[in-house]
């Protein structure tokens, strides 16, 4: 791209012409919305992973117990312990499971229908104009889009 073309946002970045600044705010608090719970479900499932991990070590110290000479302190940490369910019922990713399925997936379909009908499936909109406004216009660095002919951004 030359100079030029990187001084203004590719089309999937601008607005359409007849959507109101109040609908690009809207869908910018939904977008800012599915981001927290993006973030929830990286928690989620950094969750789940601690509980693998706790449930794998806890074998581990009763193992270790056992060796140590106590078994009968091993063997009811293992019979009320070791792979126990963290909720009723359920281990860690049955939850992240039911999260995915019941809310995650829910709440990306309805925040892209919103997308699809307000803006033809844009994203980012208002971060997009936010950019275009903060951004110091003709200045190194501050490019609306990236030049894909110089040697970072050049394929190879």
């Amino acid at each position: 791209m030359s100079g030029g073309e990187t001084e203004r946002p590719t089309s999937e970045h601008r607005r359409p012409d007849d959507v109101s600044d109040s609908t690009v705010s809207a869908l910018g608090k939904l977008s800012e919305a599915l981001e927290v719970v993006e973030e929830a479900r990286g928690y989620l499932y950094a969750f789940h992973r601690r509980c693998g991990t706790a449930d794998l070590t806890l074998g581990e110290a009763v193992d270790a117990l056992r060796e140590a000479g106590h078994a009968d302190l091993a063997d009811q940490i293992e019979r009320e312990l070791v792979g126990r369910n963290v909720l009723h019922g359920r281990w860690s990713f049955q939850i992240v499971e039911d999260y995915d399925d019941d809310y995650w997936s829910r709440f990306r379909a309805l925040e892209q229908q919103a997308r699809d009908a307000l803006v033809g499936g844009r994203r980012h909109l208002f971060e997009a104009e936010m950019k275009e406004d903060r951004r110091t216009h003709g200045a190194s660095h501050h490019e609306a889009v990236p030049d894909d002919s110089g040697p970072q951004g050049a394929a190879g």
